[in-house]
Parts: C-alpha cells; sequence; structure tokens
C-alpha cells in the first residue's frame, strides 16, 4: 500500500515537473492574455499589424499583433464568439457567435487603424458555425447550426441570399478563389456548389451520390484556380470534387479510420521533383489535416500521398504563407504550431507557449508572424521562420 502511494507520489512529481518543463518552454514573440477563457477563433487584418480574436468570454478584441495592446473591445454577443475577419479590403471586421449574431465593426478615418465603429448586427443566423468575408468585396457570409447559410451585403447589412439546401449543421464554407462561387458543406453529408445570385444550388452531393459518404463533412479546401474542392470527414476519409463536372474525382485514404478531419488547405510546391502546378490541368497538392495527429499531404495529379506529418495530438488548423506557398504551418491539440517546408515535408520550426490546445490560428504581416488562439485563454503570436 505504502509503496503504491510512493508511486503515485512519483507520477504526480514527474506530471508537475513536465507541466513546469511546459511553462518554460516559451518562444512566442507577443502574447495577449485578455479573453482569459478558450480563445476559438482568431484571423488577422490583410495589410495591418491587427488581429481580431474571440472566445467563450463572449467578446471579441483588436489588438496590435507587435505590442500585445487592446485597439477596441468588440462587445454585444452574449454567448461564445466562435468565428471572426477582416474584411479583404481591412475596412471592416466581424465576429459570429454562437448567440445567433453576425456584428460588424468599421474603420473610422483614414490615418490609422486605431478607430474602429460598431456599423451593424445582421440577423438571421441561429449558431454562427463560420464566417467568410468574400476575396475582392464587401460581402459576408455565414454558416448556422440550423442549416441555412446566409449572404449580406455591407455596408448596407442587407441580406442578399439564404442558402436552403443542407439538412444539418452546416460546418464549412467558402468562396471560390476567384470570388464567382460558393461551396458548403454539412455535418449530414451534404455538399452544395452555389451561384451566389440564385437560391437553388448548381449541384449538391449527399450520402447517395457515388464516392460521397463521410459521415459528415468537416473540412474544406478549394484550389486557387476554382476547379476542385477537397473535403474531409468525420470518419477520416477525403474526397475531391470536380466543381465543372459536379462529381467525386477520387478518394483518398489515409487517416485513421474515425479520425476527423479538421482541416485542409491548397499548397504550391512547382519546381520540385514530382511537383505539381495549381491551374486547371494540373490538380495541385493538397494537405489535410486531423485528430488522428497526422498531416497528410497529396499530389492531386496521382491522386498519391506524398508526404505525413506528424504532431503528438489531433491537427487543429493548417495554413500556407501567402508570398512562400510552399511553406505550411499546422496548429495542434498538442500545444504546439510547426512551420514546414511542403516540399521536402521538414520540419522548420516548432512554435511553443500554449498551456493547452490551438483551437485556431492565422497568419499575419504578410506571413511574417503566425497568431494562435488557445484553449488556455491566451492568444500568442509567433515568428512564422
Amino acid at each position: 500500500m505504502t509503496s503504491h502511494n510512493n508511486e503515485e507520489d512519483a507520477d504526480l512529481d514527474a506530471e508537475q515537473f513536465i507541466a513546469e518543463g511546459d511553462v518554460a518552454e516559451d518562444n512566442s514573440i507577443q502574447q495577449f492574455p485578455e479573453h482569459r477563457q478558450s480563445v476559438f477563433t482568431v484571423a488577422t487584418h490583410p495589410t495591418a499589424p491587427l488581429a481580431v480574436s474571440g472566445g467563450e468570454d463572449e467578446t471579441g478584441y483588436i489588438w496590435d499583433v507587435t505590442s500585445g495592446e487592446i485597439v477596441v473591445k468588440l462587445t454585444g454577443h452574449t454567448d461564445s464568439v466562435s468565428a471572426s475577419g477582416f474584411s479583404s479590403d481591412g475596412e471592416m471586421v466581424a465576429t459570429g457567435g454562437m448567440d445567433g449574431r453576425v456584428r460588424v465593426w468599421r474603420r473610422v478615418g483614414t490615418a490609422d487603424y486605431k478607430t474602429w465603429e460598431f456599423l451593424t448586427e445582421l440577423q438571421g443566423a441561429d449558431e454562427v458555425m463560420w464566417l467568410r468575408w468574400h476575396p475582392k468585396g464587401p460581402v459576408l457570409l455565414a454558416g448556422s447550426n440550423d442549416s441555412t447559410v446566409w449572404l449580406w451585403q455591407l455596408p448596407t447589412g442587407n441580406t442578399m441570399q439564404v442558402f436552403a439546401g443542407h439538412s444539418g449543421p452546416v460546418q464549412c464554407g467558402e468562396f471560390t478563389p476567384d470570388g464567382k462561387r460558393i461551396v458548403t458543406a454539412d455535418a449530414d453529408n451534404n455538399l452544395c456548389y452555389w451561384d451566389p445570385r440564385a437560391s437553388a444550388p448548381i449541384f449538391k452531393l449527399t450520402s447517395n451520390s457515388a464516392r460521397f459518404s463521410l459521415d459528415g463533412i468537416t473540412a474544406l479546401a478549394i484550389n486557387p484556380s476554382s476547379t476542385l474542392a477537397v473535403v474531409g470527414g468525420a470518419a477520416g476519409g477525403v474526397r475531391v470534387i470536380s466543381l465543372s463536372k459536379g462529381e467525386v474525382v477520387a478518394a483518398l485514404g489515409s487517416h485513421a479510420e474515425g479520425e476527423s478531419v479538421e482541416a485542409a488547405v491548397f499548397v504550391n510546391i512547382v519546381g520540385t521533383v514530382g511537383g505539381s502546378g495549381t491551374g486547371a490541368a494540373g490538380g495541385g497538392t493538397v494537405v489535410t489535416g486531423a485528430t488522428d495527429g497526422k498531416a497528410c499531404i497529396w499530389d492531386l495529379n496521382t491522386n498519391r500521398l506524398r508526404a505525413t506529418l506528424q504532431h503528438k495530438d489531433s491537427v487543429t488548423s493548417l495554413m500556407v504563407h501567402p508570398t512562400k506557398p510552399h511553406l505550411l504551418v499546422s496548429g495542434s491539440a498538442d500545444k504546439t504550431l510547426r512551420t514546414w517546408d511542403a516540399r521536402s515535408a521538414t520540419l522548420l520550426r516548432e512554435h511553443k507557449g500554449h498551456q493547452g490546445p490551438i483551437m485556431a490560428a492565422a497568419l499575419g504581416l504578410a506571413g511574417e508572424v503566425t497568431v494562435s488562439a488557445g484553449d488556455d485563454g491566451v492568444c500568442l503570436v509567433f515568428g512564422t521562420e
């Protein structure tokens, strides 16, 4: 009995030592601790040194990534802030909440980005799952827990479209990079491809469609030429969809069965041996990250696994450097972010400092910094390379 207690004490001491070791290891260059509860979302300004974050404290903040100082507190939500983002020109910022509210602020004046005013609250969604600004204009898209997708025009706040083709929580959605179309996907395994001006989808894939049963769709990426979508599912499956044909063109399988795909992103590894382009002729290269801790790099010209990157826990986010598109940053529930060269699958840098899982991340200042949101209530800023 005594020896058992001693063993338990030794285990506790070891855990304490490991925890203290974790605390000491922090290579972040700035921190933002204001949330003090889980931070669920973070996004960065397209040009200015700003981030927007939101979380369990029902509050959003715009803050300076170089100084860690609050620029403005974004209030008005009555439940967790689950989504956020700056418009493509950086003049507006939106937060979406589990209260169904989408709140938009805009910059005041032209001197700097220090003064913001509340613009409007957008009505309609039930519980906001995600927000996406149009890549070229003041249009905002939101996916809701009640199976609807909303499209608003800003700054008026007028509803442009309500897309009703889903039967479950709309967990993913993106504008195509050319800005002409929208792809959305839900927990009931439906994917819809929309013309923003029409209320009915151009095409819809369901569990009854050939090779498209994924136990619900949890991740989505669209290639730069807007010709292919890649989706990941709750059971670990990955499918490649031709947006021109409206059909599955490949089924990829390397994640552990039953392990949810949490993130997907296209990378550009042109100019390497076996590299692939991102044009309409070439499928490109996509990376999928899942709860099995793997980030799988796929060559879509051959539909083969090119390399596997490893974390110790779930991969929660994947981002590509805007000017060096072979550089990939992964965030994980193992409390770290990692910068990789996707061409060689080489780990370039590990970013440490969080005391809990990383819930979201974004690249800022033209890719120079990585900004992370943690379950520990803190946002951290790291040098990407």
